[in-house]
């Protein structure tokens, strides 16, 4: 299977305590398994992009993600989703995440979200075109079942209507 060469190391960048600390609170086999890494077929410049961030942006004409529950439950996490159409601005979008500095964030959202970097990458060719909608989650998941099971199959599936074939990931 393809991607069962490639390895990631989400503590690399981690202080060793820190990470022996959150790795203790991670089951030992679940979640493990091959990366679903599918090499391009194509070259960008012909591929239709989406873009997904954890930072917990939300549109403000929107519902944002529930920070109110995980305050009141900390080892909760909103395991939801929002949609970005991908001719919002600055002026459209939200932050709300409790363990994130949104302050970058609101000061210039393409350091996260990079929107606009992808519609001028569209105009200049860079890359085949971007996506009608783009994704964002709430990156603290203590428990990322519901996640995995059941939002980001509905994401998926989205991504595919819309014709997506590569995705621009930016943790937060």
């Amino acid at each position: 299977m393809a991607g069962a060469d490639k390895i990631v190391d989400g503590f690399r960048f981690m202080p060793p305590s820190l990470a022996a600390w959150v790795k203790s609170d991670i089951p030992e086999d679940e979640f493990k398994g091959p990366i679903p890494w599918v090499p391009l077929q194509r070259p960008i410049s012909e591929l239709t992009f989406s873009l997904m961030t954890s930072a917990g942006i939300s549109l403000k004409s929107g519902l944002p993600f529930d920070m109110e529950r995980e305050r009141r439950e900390p080892f909760w996490g909103d395991p939801t989703y929002r949609e970005i159409p991908r001719d919002s601005s600055e002026k459209d979008i939200d932050v709300n995440h409790l363990h994130v500095n949104t302050a970058f964030i609101k000061e210039d959202m393409n350091v996260v979200f990079p929107l606009q970097w992808f519609r001028r990458f569209e105009e200049e060719g860079i890359i085949g075109r971007l996506a009608p909608t783009s994704y964002s989650f709430y990156g603290y998941q203590p428990d990322p079942r519901e996640l995995l099971e059941k939002t980001m199959p509905v994401v998926a599936a989205r991504m595919r209507e819309e014709g997506v074939e590569a995705v621009f990931l930016t943790p937060a």
